[in-house]
């Protein structure tokens, strides 16, 4: 079982520590955050005693404590702490989007090649049986594809304390915040495993007075259709995703974390279809995270590294599209 390090003491590095010990994937080892009692907090959640706790980056990367690390923190916060960890030698998991712009993302995964280490964004529910099931659909009814509409719009949990001026990381240029890179890059995802590169991309944004989008409509080209993304962190929609194949519809509950498939027929008729959905939605990617590690699979390594680069230049035309500028492309 690999030994896995944590930055970031978060609900989403929870359960991805929860997944990685339920399927035995990984066994957490070594925890850092910013403050001892937060770590340590974390760590007691699983097995405390047995991990170690620090505050000093520097001696975290350098510890020999763990094989693997896994990133959570704010995003712009992903490419030095990613590359540090790369260049002491340790596999890297980081969450989407693995970079604030594609300049980072290319420096990454080139300094990781060198260094002959993996450098895997955690795109989680692309990995899940449901997801699987929803390819394999597609699959069967490709020649009949004509489009899609993919949402995931939810009210945060930090947008009241915006409201109240406190300036939350999610909601600045600062740490590359905003609904397409918190809520989009899950849609976007979705769109690059099933349908590929589009041609053009366009985002619509309400844009806040923070430089950062609150909610928008992405839209992306393909040579025979469009794929219309509506994304949001200011409101709460309770609208689900379709793809059309003419007159036939699929339909899924959230285009980020799919739990129920559905098709229309042809009269309009909806059944379900049977898929398997894990209690855990990190499970299954903590399982081929380990796998890709353990067994040095370069094909699915290069497969996913290449949706990675396709992922982040949709993420930064779209800005570019709706003039969002992050502080961390000031650095580039």
């Amino acid at each position: 079982m690999l030994k896995l390090g944590i930055i970031g003491t978060g609900w989403i590095s929870q359960q991805f520590v929860e997944a990685a010990e339920e399927t035995k994937s990984f066994k957490l080892t070594e925890v850092y955050s910013r403050t001892e009692a937060k770590a340590k907090t974390f760590a007691d959640k699983f097995s405390g005693d047995d991990v170690y706790l620090t505050t000093d980056l520097d001696k975290f990367f350098s510890s020999d404590k763990f094989d693997a690390v896994y990133i959570a923190s704010p995003n712009s916060l992903h490419y030095s702490q990613a590359k540090q960890a790369i260049e002491n030698g340790k596999q890297v998991i980081v969450e989407k989007p693995s970079t604030s712009n594609v300049h980072e993302l290319a420096t990454l995964q080139q300094i990781a090649k060198e260094k002959g280490v993996f450098l895997i964004e955690a795109a989680r529910h692309i990995h899940e049986p449901i997801f699987k099931k929803l390819q394999w659909y597609l699959e069967q009814n490709k020649a009949a594809l004509s489009g899609a509409t993919l949402s995931y719009m939810k009210y945060s949990s930090k947008y009241d304390a915006y409201l109240d001026a406190q300036n939350p990381n999610v909601f600045t240029t600062t740490f590359s915040g905003g609904a397409l890179y918190d809520l989009g890059v899950y849609c976007v995802y979705d769109a690059v495993v099933l349908f590929g590169e589009p041609n053009q991309v366009t985002y619509d944004a309400e844009i806040l007075s923070s430089g950062v989008d609150g909610s928008g409509s992405l839209t992306l080209k393909y040579d025979d259709f469009d794929v219309n993304i509506i994304v949001g962190k200011t409101k709460n929609s309770f609208m689900p995703s379709e793809i059309y194949f003419g007159k036939k519809t699929l339909l899924m509950d959230s285009a980020g974390d799919i739990t129920k498939l559905q098709q229309s027929d042809e009269k309009k008729r909806l059944s379900p279809i049977p898929a398997e959905k894990s209690d855990n939605p990190m499970d299954s990617e903590a399982v081929e995270f380990a796998r890709i590690i353990n067994e040095n699979d370069q094909e699915k390594y290069a497969q996913l590294s290449r949706y990675a680069r396709i992922v982040n230049r949709i993420l930064e035309h779209a800005r570019a599209s709706a003039g969002i500028v992050f502080e961390a492309d000031k650095e580039n």
